[in-house]
């Protein structure tokens, strides 16, 4: 049987450093690092995930990409005394995935959209670009829309920062089941702090 075409997208970005594929993601991030940290986008980059994960050309979805930088957080060095053990700055990280802190700032940037999902499509030695793709809840494409309309509901507002996207739960170890995942559920709170 024939492959689809949205399977040849998917076999490509298997190794997107290599081949044609790679060719064109280096022109790109070129591109990429002259824009601002938040970018929207006539198309997605990668059609496979964005359909994947629920994307439809239609009125009421657009896509934006996000720069995030790479690494730990950026901590200042503290200017009154501490203690050794709390003066530390390097190696400190944030208890959020770099995918969710670029969902939270695209979220900030258009607050009359709800995040419906993301996906990584670059990074070079300092940071990683992520597009995600928003909904207008209030657009009438979307409410009469039978596989988006459950968005619109006040059950997802702020989605983003609630950590109910595909990022968000896989930081709150929700992909994780049975063995080890005890403290996962129902909330690394209600699991007093010992899920993660």
């Amino acid at each position: 049987m024939a492959e689809s075409f949205y399977s040849h997208i998917k076999d490509a970005w298997k190794d997107p450093g290599d081949g044609k594929l790679g060719e064109l993601q280096w022109q790109r991030k070129q591109e990429w690092r002259d824009q601002g940290a938040i970018e929207r986008i006539d198309r997605p980059t990668r059609l496979d995930k964005a359909r994947e994960l629920g994307y439809k050309a239609k009125q009421g979805i657009i896509v934006t990409r996000v720069s995030v930088r790479k690494g730990t957080a950026r901590k200042q060095r503290h200017k009154a005394g501490r203690r050794s053990k709390r003066q530390g700055v390097n190696r400190i990280g944030r208890r959020k995935n770099i995918q969710r802190i670029g969902e939270e700032r695209v979220s900030r940037k258009y607050p009359n959209m709800r995040v419906l999902a993301s996906y990584w499509v670059g990074e070079d030695g300092s940071q990683k670009w992520f597009e995600a793709i928003l909904v207008d809840p209030n657009h009438p494409a979307i409410e009469n829309d039978d596989d988006l309309n459950w968005i619109c509901s006040d059950d997802h507002t702020n989605r983003a920062f609630r950590g109910l996207t595909n990022a968000g739960k896989a930081n709150r170890g929700l992909n994780t089941r049975g063995k080890g995942a005890e403290k996962v559920r129902p909330s690394n709170n209600g699991g007093q702090g010992r899920a993660k």
